[in-house]
């Protein structure tokens, strides 16, 4: 535990006398580039959270007109029960999402229109990762099948914050899209002070004090109760910060890094900034 402290409070340090050398050397575009946030929902329940978090984001006048779009689904490897999101995608993001789970191909069909788009306008694509790049490397191999002239390795920008994602994706289509993109890892959004935002807290129950916004709070309270449903239930992940009554949108610190706040803190940090 002192080594952990100690590391810790080491990292913090130099990023605050030296300043943030993990920060991307290009910048999100909001007038032209594209978000793509991938959540594979299996089996750990924070990726119902990150919805929350990231319809959070979205309330601040800021990104109210980010061009976005959310897929779940999209998952690895890795064995387990699924997590079944999409009551709170609709609520969330009213039709900004596509379901990979159901039907994979049409999922990619659906959001590699939109990826066209973005790029014949000079447009950049971004990927959070929120889980595995299994589907990040379907997406990449048909828009490199039907835009023969696109460089995928500058256009498009992958962001992964979790060693145990990248070890339950697929070697080749780990290595596809490292190959073949701008890839990105950074450091794991559940710990604090380490560059990203810290977004896993156990003891955080603010939430009701924070959020005022009536639409909000009922999607917030929808991915709690999806949550309480699934978490380790039928042999999926127990996350035993939610099961502690806390949150963890931890799959959120690729969206900050992306749009450049990554020096977002923590949640109550978070919830400050996006919602005042």
């Amino acid at each position: 535990m002192k080594t952990k402290l100690l590391l810790s409070t080491s990292v913090f340090l130099f990023f605050t006398f030296f300043g943030n050398p993990l920060a991307q050397s290009k910048k999100f575009n909001l007038d032209k580039d594209l978000l793509l946030v991938h959540f594979d929902c299996k089996t750990d329940v924070d990726d119902v959270q990150t919805m929350a978090g990231l319809s959070t984001l979205l309330k601040n006048k800021t990104y109210q007109n980010l061009n976005y779009h959310a897929v779940t689904g999209t998952y690895g490897i890795q064995e387990g029960p699924y997590v079944p999101p999409n009551t709170l995608l609709e609520r969330a993001f009213k039709g900004h999402w596509s379901d990979a789970h159901t039907d994979i191909d049409k999922a990619v069909k659906e959001v590699l229109q939109k990826v066209k788009i973005t790029l014949s306008q000079n447009g950049d694509v971004w990927i959070a990762d929120a889980g595995q790049s299994d589907f990040s490397a379907k997406l990449i191999a048909a828009v490199k099948t039907e835009m023969k002239n696109i460089n995928s390795k500058i256009r498009f920008h992958v962001v992964q914050h979790s060693d145990w994602n990248e070890s339950v994706t697929a070697e080749k289509a780990l290595n596809y899209v490292k190959t073949h993109t701008d890839y990105n890892k950074i450091p794991d959004g559940n710990a604090l002070n380490n560059g990203t935002p810290g977004f896993r807290d156990p003891n955080y129950k603010e939430l009701k004090k924070q959020v005022k916004d009536a639409e909000l709070l009922d999607i917030w309270d929808h991915a709690i109760a999806i949550s309480n449903q699934y978490n380790g239930k039928d042999d999926r992940y127990l996350n035993e910060a939610i099961a502690a009554g806390g949150l963890d949108f931890s799959d959120l610190s690729e969206v900050c890094w992306i749009l450049d706040i990554q020096d977002i803190n923590n949640i109550q940090d978070f919830f400050y900034r996006m919602l005042n």
